[in-house]
């Protein structure tokens, strides 16, 4: 309770948001707590405050999971995907795939290739594998899906034999669920700052 209220102190003094080092069980326990609320997957472009920004809690996209479970614990994707945006804007894939010639702060953070260049860039990159050992609670994955549509995801600590399960959100609100290595993996990472 006291790292909430750390976190919307900061928040609402514009402090940054990154107070420190988190579990991958603590990730695991805020992403499946996500898993309660009832969310339509709703990808729209909204307008949201900064720092501390969201959609409205019944909506989201697998994204949302992945941001909300980080905030929950003090860690706000938004602001540090931004700020690092501005630094490198040219190095994200944001021109090259959306045509966008600047940062916005209400969606960048929000698109699943822009997240796997910020975990990239943090030095959160894992080997992408088809060992299910590999993939421990608390990493984040991503993937292609039927369409070209990147997806991501939080591995649990739930298992079917030794094939971790995952925490995300692919259409149906934020589920956990058996899919590891349903669709081609894109990426691996593990970002616990």
């Amino acid at each position: 309770m006291m790292r909430i209220g750390l976190f919307l102190l900061a928040c609402a003094l514009g402090w940054p948001t990154v107070l420190a080092a988190i579990s991958p069980a603590q990730l695991v326990d805020a992403a499946r707590e996500r898993t309660q609320h009832s969310v339509t997957y709703d990808g729209r472009y909204l307008a949201i405050d900064y720092p501390g920004g969201d959609v409205p809690a019944n909506i989201g996209v697998c994204t949302d999971v992945v941001i909300r479970s980080y905030r929950a614990l003090g860690i706000d994707l938004q602001v540090l995907v931004h700020e690092d945006m501005q630094q490198r804007f040219d190095a994200y894939p944001s021109k090259r795939l959306w045509g966008l010639t600047r940062t916005d702060r209400n969606i960048d953070h929000r698109r699943v290739p822009n997240l796997q260049a910020f975990f990239s860039y943090a030095g959160a990159v894992l080997p992408v594998t088809d060992t299910p050992s590999d993939y421990q609670p608390g990493d984040l994955v991503t993937w292609m899906l039927p369409g070209n549509l990147p997806h991501i995801g939080i591995v649990s600590d739930k298992k079917t034999g030794e094939r971790p399960w995952i925490i995300h959100n692919i259409g149906a609100g934020p589920k956990e669920e058996d899919r590891l290595f349903d669709y081609p993996i894109t990426g691996h990472y593990r970002y616990l700052h």
